[in-house]
């Protein structure tokens, strides 16, 4: 199995910046998306942003132009640097990490528990 490990969250004020890592452990051959999902209060979880191994962004649409997505496979981590924070921001973001398929293997998906983003003044 892969674990994934989220770090970085905690309180900010609004218009400061956070940075989140998500290493990955465990069995982690064939890791190829990885990515940031986040859910609000009452709220569905959805896409903050992904990329793929070999460096291609896909972004949320709150999430593009303020927020940046980033990996070292050479460290099994990716990262989101996230820059003018909102209030709208906040809620817990979980690190996604996806394994290809091998042979008759289907693919599979793995998540982490979550790390807390509080944006307030």
């Amino acid at each position: 199995q892969v674990q994934l490990v989220e770090s970085g969250g905690g309180l900010v004020q609004p218009g400061g910046s956070l940075r989140l890592s998500c290493a990955a452990s465990g069995v982690i051959l064939r890791i190829s998306t990885m990515g940031w999902y986040r859910q609000a209060p009452g709220k569905e979880r959805e896409l903050v942003a992904t990329i793929t191994r070999s460096g291609s962004p896909n972004y949320g649409d709150s999430a593009r132009g303020r927020f940046t997505v980033s990996r070292d496979n050479a460290k099994n981590t990716v990262y989101l640097q996230m820059n003018s924070l909102e209030p709208e921001d906040t809620g817990v973001y979980y690190c996604y990490a996806e394994q290809s398929r091998y042979l008759t293997m289907p693919s599979r998906d793995y998540w982490g528990k979550g790390t807390r983003v509080t944006v307030s003044s």
